[in-house]
């Protein structure tokens, strides 16, 4: 088969696009035929060796897939179509080739009439933005969510989550953005730049936040520690190499939480959890991505480049065959 690999760690000049002997599933895997994968930071930081995880070499990079199944096994049949964003990390091989293995409890059906190659674009920043919420923020019904960088892949699903579960959302994102974080189901949006954005944010949420998420990486927690809610919840999600300052105080004062999150370490109950999720809402409809570009799988390398300088700025990239 060919695919997307590197024979060592380092920049993304060392990835290379070729033929590898295709996989053969251990017992418990699934042996699928890949229709799409993606790009995301996450892979960048494994490639890279920033994020430190068990891998051999050649090493397919990659995290998501979209695909059918190419051999029946552990309750999945012929041509199925299934998903999976858990591979690339912790010793199992990428997505990012004509073929992969993917353990059966990391593989899920796609929800009929959902376009694969769409919907391999939102798996990513739709876990990521459920596992926030529910396992690590806990949202309920009735609480009230302040999303940053509300725009984004992850904050717009971010939005999605959190007001189909019953809670009232505030968000942040440029003036441009305020209609679709709106249509998302964000009750109120406020623009990021803002010169009294504290203010704001505060006069609207009286009693506080219950859980806040920034995807924007900033972390200004002093101003999220202030609009904390009694018992309130921040979750981090950021690069490793974040190192925010912290207001204890305020913190303890209103037994408020700081959860540190990487999806990477989400056990295959929780991916499982977040998978359910995403595909009723894309079954509904939504969860749908912005902007996509598509591109063949050969331009991985190109791919991290791009990614790496910048230059994507929230397009999602869908590899392909």
């Amino acid at each position: 088969m060919r695919a997307a690999y590197i024979e060592q760690l380092g920049p993304p000049e060392l990835i290379r696009w070729g033929e590898l002997p295709a996989p053969e599933p251990a017992p418990g895997e699934v042996l699928v035929d890949v229709l799409a994968t993606t790009v995301n930071p996450v892979d960048a930081f494994v490639r890279s060796g920033l994020f430190r995880t068990p891998l051999s070499f050649p090493f397919v990079i990659g995290r998501d897939l979209v695909g059918t199944v190419a051999s029946a096994g552990s309750g999945f049949t012929v041509g199925e179509t299934v998903w999976c964003n858990s591979l690339g990390h912790d010793g199992r091989q990428g997505a990012a080739a004509e073929q992969a293995a993917v353990p059966a409890d990391r593989l899920y059906r796609l929800p009929p009439g959902v376009r694969p190659e769409e919907a391999v674009a939102v798996f990513h920043p739709a876990a990521t933005a459920h596992l926030a919420l529910f396992a690590h923020g806990g949202l309920r019904p009735g609480g009230t969510v302040l999303v940053g960088g509300a725009a984004g892949n992850v904050g717009g699903a971010l939005v999605e989550f959190a007001a189909r579960a019953g809670a009232r959302v505030l968000a942040t994102a440029a003036p441009r953005d305020h209609a679709h974080v709106r249509s998302l189901g964000a009750a109120e949006v406020v623009d990021y730049r803002a010169d009294d954005l504290a203010q704001r944010l505060a006069a609207l949420a009286p009693t506080g936040v219950d859980v806040h998420v920034d995807t924007s990486g900033r972390h200004d927690l002093r101003t999220a520690v202030a609009l904390l809610a009694h018992r309130g919840r921040v979750v981090l999600m950021s690069g490793p190499r974040a190192e925010p300052i912290l207001p204890v105080g305020p913190l303890y004062m209103k037994d408020g939480s700081l959860r540190g999150f990487a999806i990477s370490h989400a056990t295959t109950a929780e991916l499982a959890e977040a998978a359910a999720a995403t595909n009723d809402l894309l079954a509904a409809g939504a969860l749908r991505p912005r902007a996509v570009e598509y591109h063949p799988l050969s331009a991985a390398a190109q791919t991290h480049r791009r990614m790496e300088r910048g230059e994507l700025h929230g397009r999602r990239v869908v590899l392909r065959p």
